[in-house]
């Protein structure tokens, strides 16, 4: 069990930590808080008949997916070895493609890894595939009016996802016969079983940042394209992006160790997880009103029509959402197929008016600046880049998400507000909520030198979904990341999806436990 200071101490054992949370496999059996119960829809009791997969998934033994060791990982300039995957997410029983280039031609091998716990390995060997000869492929041009950039590699190697794949983030690593590495990301689904929780992560997110190639020459992202002289220029960025390439240099996309952060404290705290991503909440195939609560747990900034309608309908039919970083919402995109009709391929973000490409839907601008604003949904919205990392000062420290923390109103909690920041708006709607708490106030100075407050929101709507945002994207890392963990942060986040999820001495409802 991790070991607390007495003060933390003495308030876990007053609010009734669960025991999972704190890495103890025992149920422990506590009394309820008295204040009403949140999320109303989801007060049943729980009856435990077996455990969820994802722990039972957890007790494989484990492989680091990334190793630390002296195999170097490629470059943008020489692309030693890269690839992509023909889809963003797969459910098991499915079929993925890899597509992979070697420069110089060569022998390789594709690993495919389950990114979870796994007793701290962080993650499982699912699949290695034979030897493969593989070629040199080229940068293709980018389209001259929306700058993607589109490969067309042949398919190198095909995969039926297995039936008993646990839903989860996969990497699929390609090593060649020198040694170098370098991956792409997918997510297995799970469309028959609903868990408690669904993590959906941010690959329209990721995909915005994508600056392949990043050789100061051709590469281009929703931010930036290079000039002449091999600088970052925002007036030469792309407007659409395709996700028919690799991720530049080694493969990990831009703030997906927040994502992992998430992934890791998740699977460690035992609970009954699946994944899915923003492109299948954008085409239906993720039903959000399926699960207890909706997890979005890192930098989750590029959101369609489509996405933001599906978690507001899930929030009016009681369907809880956690939004674990900051900056969330921010910009409007359409998302389209590829040339040859497969579907979400395209992530489309003008940034300006008039957009050429606008639908019903409106221009791919902020959403402030379409509208509603993302505080409408979220209770705040991004205010800043901070310039370096401060405290978060709590508030409302009575309030059930503090129980059992031993904070005071004014502690601060060192380093957790960084990287962006959120704050209520004061003339921008709020929710139409009930039960609304600001658990932060912190200020902070942006990158640019203005002052700004940070704060931590969480609302109940009427219909007794629990809609939390944390504010910071810095709050995953104090959830999982060595040098950054606080037991605070760990334990008031539990409180939260202890309540979504109505898990064991969660003061939603009773737990029946009937073996398993």
């Amino acid at each position: 069990m991790v070991r607390l200071r007495r003060r933390w101490a003495l308030g876990l054992l007053a609010g009734g930590v669960s025991a999972v949370a704190l890495g103890s496999s025992e149920p422990v059996f506590r009394r309820r808080h008295t204040e009403p119960a949140l999320g109303r829809r989801h007060t049943e009791p729980v009856v435990r008949q077996q455990p969820p997969p994802v722990e039972v998934e957890n007790r494989a033994a484990g492989t680091p997916w990334w190793p630390q060791d002296r195999h170097p990982a490629v470059d943008d300039r020489h692309r030693q070895i890269q690839g992509y995957a023909s889809a963003t997410s797969v459910a098991p029983g499915e079929t993925i493609d890899f597509h992979v280039a070697v420069n110089p031609a060569g022998r390789y091998r594709i690993a495919i890894h389950r990114l979870g716990w796994y007793d701290g390995a962080g993650a499982r060997t699912m699949l290695t595939s034979p030897e493969f000869d593989g070629v040199p492929r080229p940068v293709p041009r980018a389209d001259p009016t929306t700058g993607t950039i589109t490969c067309r590699w042949p398919v190198s190697w095909t995969v039926r996802v297995p039936d008993d794949w646990t839903s989860g983030l996969y990497q699929a690593v390609f090593t060649s016969a020198d040694g170098w590495r370098a991956c792409t990301p997918f997510v297995v689904r799970d469309d028959r079983r609903p868990a408690a929780l669904c993590v959906v992560l941010p690959l329209t997110t990721w995909q915005a940042y994508n600056q392949w190639p990043r050789d100061r020459r051709a590469g281009k992202s929703l931010y930036n394209g290079y000039g002449a002289t091999g600088r970052r220029d925002p007036r030469l960025r792309a407007r659409e992006v395709s996700f028919d390439r690799p991720y530049a240099q080694h493969g990990i996309p831009i703030q997906l160790d927040r994502d992992h952060d998430a992934i890791q404290w998740l699977e460690r705290s035992g609970y009954d997880v699946s994944y899915a991503t923003s492109l299948d909440l954008h085409s239906g195939r993720l039903d959000p009103t399926r699960h207890r609560g909706i997890v979005f747990c890192g930098h989750d900034e590029y959101w369609s029509r489509e996405m933001r309608r599906a978690v507001e309908r899930a929030a009016a039919g009681g369907t809880s959402l956690a939004f674990l970083g900051a900056n969330s919402i921010y910009w409007h995109v359409r998302v389209r197929p590829a040339d040859d009709g497969r579907p979400g391929r395209v992530v489309a973000c003008a940034k300006t008016t008039p957009d050429p490409g606008a639908d019903s839907a409106g221009p791919t601008v902020t959403w402030r600046a379409l509208g509603p604003p993302e505080q409408a949904l979220l209770g705040v919205q991004y205010n800043g880049i901070v310039g370096t990392p401060e405290p978060l000062v709590v508030r409302s420290a009575d309030h059930w998400f503090w129980a059992g923390t031993g904070v005071a109103d004014g502690d601060r909690i060192p380093g957790l507000v960084g990287g962006e920041a959120d704050g209520v708006q004061a003339d921008t709607p709020r929710p139409s909520g009930v039960d609304a708490a600001v658990l932060s106030a912190s200020p902070y100075r942006t990158r640019d030198g203005r002052r700004q407050v940070q704060n931590t929101h969480l609302y109940e709507t009427p219909q007794g979904a629990l809609v939390f945002a944390s504010g910071t994207l810095c709050w995953t890392m104090a959830l999982n990341r060595q040098g950054h963990r606080d037991e605070r942060i760990e334990r008031a986040t539990a409180n939260l999806l202890d309540r979504i999820t109505g898990r064991v001495g969660a003061s939603t409802g009773p737990v029946v436990q009937t073996g398993g």
